[in-house]
């Protein structure tokens, strides 16, 4: 008889809109890279599964802790005609949760820790990239793996972490030996789960943003994880002036918390007006667009991009949204501005930097304001559509 474990599992029904067609990586009934198109009637459930097996090349985990995205909320979220939020990769049902650290329990004959360059022996600490690529394809070829022609995603269409076990490819996955230096007991695991969410806000920030020069402003729309990880980033590289642009009081404490200089509440002061003043005049050389609400937010930083004095901002797009942003292209020309999308974390050392960023002092855990269950993951799934007062909810209890 087979060992099982319970997870926490997205059911939905593939109901595509009218005028939908599959699209070369879609697969019929089964998964399609436009989510909010395509799957109706979320609903999520704990299930019994089976305890994996890992293959050659792959490791099981046993799960420390594993926070709750804005992506595993808006998978289980639906619009008024019943369809998921989420637009992006997704395969149901899965087991959701992919910002996961543990302990390796065994591995296959051919997974190889990268510290090391040994086999995995068990009982060493990881954390893993979300973002399933090949290694074979064109982009992955070309050193773009978050762009994988053959993409899986952990908790999106293959089983995440939010169950006791997870099996795992080797390569995806990252020591947290460093962390010891800066974290004691469990504490490395807390970290370890926020590698995930920071490798994201580290790729937008300074692999497709650019960075920043020491003595620059930045400007962070939306203060979920993302944005308050790119603020720590950001004042970690050397970023004059930083501000966090966020209506909720709970979410703007946490932002000056982990280094924001200024904080705007755009519901009640003009964005624009109010950067030009904090700037003296100047704006950003960076602006992250990290509330999913490009309709309302982009217009807004075009503005302080026409009316400042810098040049050559660049705005970097990471949250995820099915909407269109209304673009001047003269603003982008005379501005000499530009936009960049941002999607993964995986590559250009991006997991090793962050990892050794945080053990030399980048502390992300103050994000976390909430640990709770594996059988309190739903309830505060749909808390997280409303609630806005917490940072990061993370799951360390999978009994």
């Amino acid at each position: 008889m087979k060992l099982t474990m319970r997870g926490v599992t997205l059911h939905a029904t593939w109901e595509p809109r009218p005028g939908f067609k599959l699209g070369t990586k879609d697969i019929d009934r089964k998964q399609t890279y436009l989510g909010s198109k395509v799957w109706k009637n979320p609903k999520v459930s704990i299930d019994e599964h089976p305890i994996p097996e890992p293959k050659d090349d792959e490791v099981l985990i046993e799960m420390k802790a594993v926070g709750i995205c804005g992506s595993d909320v808006h998978m289980n979220q639906a619009t008024d005609d019943g369809y998921i939020f989420y637009p992006g990769l997704t395969g149901f049902p899965t087991i959701i949760g992919h910002e996961v650290s543990g302990v390796v329990v065994k591995g296959g004959k051919n997974a190889f820790d990268k510290r090391t360059m040994k086999p995995f022996k068990g009982g060493e600490s990881v954390c893993a990239e979300e973002m399933v690529w090949c290694a074979k394809c064109r982009p992955c070829a070309d050193g773009l793996p978050n762009h994988c022609e053959k993409l899986d995603e952990i908790g999106f269409n293959v089983n995440g972490g939010f169950a006791r076990y997870i099996v795992l490819p080797s390569r995806l996955l990252w020591s947290l030996e460093p962390l010891r230096r800066a974290y004691k007991g469990d504490d490395i695991f807390l970290a370890g789960s926020l590698v995930e969410p920071t490798s994201v806000a580290y790729t937008a920030m300074i692999q497709w943003g650019g960075g920043v020069r020491p003595g620059d402003n930045v400007v962070v729309c939306g203060g979920g994880p993302i944005g308050i990880a790119a603020i720590r980033i950001m004042k970690t590289q050397g970023a004059s002036t930083v501000i966090l642009s966020e209506p909720e009081p709970a979410r703007q404490k946490i932002g000056k918390l982990m280094g924001a200089d200024h904080v705007i509440d755009p519901t009640k002061e003009n964005f624009a007006e109010r950067v030009l003043q904090l700037t003296d005049g100047m704006g950003a050389k960076l602006y992250l667009e990290a509330t999913g609400l490009p309709t309302i937010v982009y217009p807004a930083i075009e503005q302080a991009i026409w009316e400042g004095r810098t040049l050559n901002s660049t705005v970097v797009v990471v949250a995820r949204a099915d909407a269109k942003m209304p673009v001047t292209g003269e603003v982008l020309q005379v501005r000499r501005a530009q936009i960049v999308g941002s999607q993964g974390h995986s590559g250009h050392g991006t997991f090793p930097h962050v990892i050794e960023a945080m053990a030399a002092g980048m502390d992300m855990t103050p994000m976390i304001t909430k640990k709770i269950k594996l059988d309190q993951v739903p309830e505060n799934l749909v808390l997280l559509r409303t609630n806005r007062t917490e940072g990061k909810i993370t799951c360390v209890d999978f009994n």
